[in-house]
C-alpha cells in the first residue's frame, strides 16, 4: 500500500470517527449566540411578517411585472412580424 492510500485510508477513519461522536461540539457562531442571548435574550419574531404597505405594493409591482413582459412578448411577435413581411419583397 502507497502512502497516499494510507493517508486517504487514515482520513476517511477520522472522518467517520468524528462523524460518529456521541458529543458534537457547538460552531463558533452558535457559541457566541448563546453567550449573547444569555444576557441579552432575542424577542420573538413572527414567521414571514409583512408589514401592509409592503404587500399591497408587491400586488400592484407583480400586474406592474406581468404587463411588462406581455408588452416585450407582443413587441418581439410583431418585430419579427415585421422582419418576416419585409424579407418576402
Amino acid at each position: 500500500m502507497s502512502e497516499h492510500e494510507h493517508d486517504d485510508q487514515e482520513r476517511e477513519f477520522d472522518l467517520r470517527w468524528a462523524d460518529n461522536a456521541e458529543h458534537k461540539e457547538p460552531s463558533a457562531r452558535a457559541r457566541m449566540l448563546a453567550a449573547r442571548w444569555k444576557e441579552n435574550p432575542p424577542g420573538p419574531v413572527p414567521f414571514r411578517a409583512e408589514p401592509d404597505h409592503v404587500a399591497r405594493r408587491q400586488r400592484r409591482s407583480s400586474w406592474v411585472s406581468t404587463a411588462i413582459v406581455l408588452g416585450c412578448v407582443a413587441g418581439v411577435i410583431v418585430l419579427l412580424g415585421y422582419i418576416n413581411f419585409r424579407a418576402g419583397y
